[in-house]
């Protein structure tokens, strides 16, 4: 079997790159050792975030959601885009600063972020309690939001397949050929199949994907777990986040309560068992954020990884082996930066001009002094 490129995982980096080439006319396939968004992306809590600290994310967020917002047309498939916003909390006049600081480079980029206080915050979420967040105000940003990481990724990928590309499930890639410095193709457990291009989009995976070419990533995994809670009658559309906390909560359409929140025994590594600790300690902080929530029933928790870099940020584009590009290190974030992230990643592999500058995401970036993205949550 040949391919042009082939890409390894199918979650929403994945499938969305796979459908930006086929859009291209790239012959494409994509290799899934599960099934389609099985891994960090079916795991995630799905928000849609504008607000960063650094203008990279802030720039690649924008430029998300803008697609994001005409997604479901140009898919023909609704995604379950809901813009109710983003409210992160501001605990101390220390960060109090640093959100100044936030809000005028995101307004500055077009990001229509701001400061509110006591009265908005409770007409925005009316649920929430700023004594028991130990918060002094917010920052908010009303076209942040959310998008159901399942739609999203199989409308993706069901378009990418009309359009020409290949998925193979249950197709675990095992090796990475690779002669002269360049990419000779892949080796799965169904066989091998020779490409120009090799795409690591394996998520918390990249690290052992990329080995297999003999390169080393500073990728490390992370387990994070969240819980969903029985539904309850609409109470706030915005995502309730604390960077101080590591809180994130939001009530979904049918009306659960969905988050997360670091379990105070985290450690590196891929452990995939729920903890109690995540539970005992969710729980009591979401009755601190929202009182009315302390007696709500739970009725599942999960875990995911996070594919964590030092800095926080992406890892995008090429290595020292020619074709082997890279699309990982998401550290949390890969879902909401997803749309922009698979243009990026096609107009390199097409030899196209990138519509945004990507040099502070490329792994050389690790060679020298790195700069750590400070709005990240989980």
């Amino acid at each position: 079997m040949k391919t042009d490129v082939a890409i390894i995982g199918a979650g929403i980096n994945g499938c969305a790159i796979a459908y930006e080439l086929a859009k291209r006319g790239m012959d494409v396939a994509v290799f899934e050792k599960k099934w389609i968004a099985s891994g960090d992306t079916g795991r995630c809590g799905a928000g849609i975030r504008q607000q960063w600290a650094t203008e990279e994310n802030a720039i690649l967020a924008k430029k998300s959601v803008e697609i994001f917002e005409k997604l479901s047309e140009e898919l023909n498939y609704d995604i379950g885009l809901r813009q109710g916003g983003y409210l992160v909390a501001i605990h101390s006049e220390e960060e109090m600063k640093q959100a100044k600081k936030n809000v005028e480079m995101q307004n500055r980029l077009g990001i229509p972020s701001r400061i509110i206080y006591e009265d908005e915050i409770k007409e925005i979420a009316p649920i929430l309690d700023l004594d028991g967040m130990e918060a002094i105000a917010a920052t908010f940003c009303h076209t942040d939001g959310h998008a159901n990481p399942f739609k999203t990724t199989y409308a993706y990928a069901l378009v990418a397949k009309k359009l020409g590309a290949k998925i193979y499930k249950f197709t675990e890639v095992k090796g990475i050929k690779v002669k002269d410095n360049q990419i000779e193709g892949i080796l799965t457990d169904k066989g091998e199949i020779k490409a120009n291009f090799v795409v690591n989009a394996a998520g918390a995976w990249s690290g052992e994907v990329a080995r297999m070419a003999g390169v080393e990533l500073p990728n490390k995994p992370v387990r994070k777990e969240a819980l969903v809670t029985e539904p309850i009658k609409r109470t706030f559309d915005c995502m309730v986040i604390s960077f101080k906390h590591g809180i994130y909560f939001s009530q979904q359409e049918e009306g659960q309560i969905l988050g997360g929140i670091p379990s105070p025994e985290e450690k590196t590594g891929y452990y995939f068992e729920p903890t109690f600790s995540f539970l005992k300690h969710m729980a009591f902080m979401l009755g601190k954020y929202a009182p009315q929530l302390k007696h709500i029933k739970i009725l599942r928790q999960w875990t995911g990884f996070y594919d964590v870099t030092p800095d926080a940020l992406p890892i995008l584009g090429k290595t020292s082996i020619e074709g082997f590009i890279q699309c990982n290190g998401f550290s949390g974030h890969g879902f909401m930066i997803s749309p922009m992230v698979a243009k990026l990643i096609a107009q390199i592999i097409c030899g196209e001009k990138t519509a945004l500058p990507i040099d502070n995401f490329s792994i050389e970036r690790f060679k020298g002094k790195i700069f750590k993205e400070k709005a990240v949550v989980g």
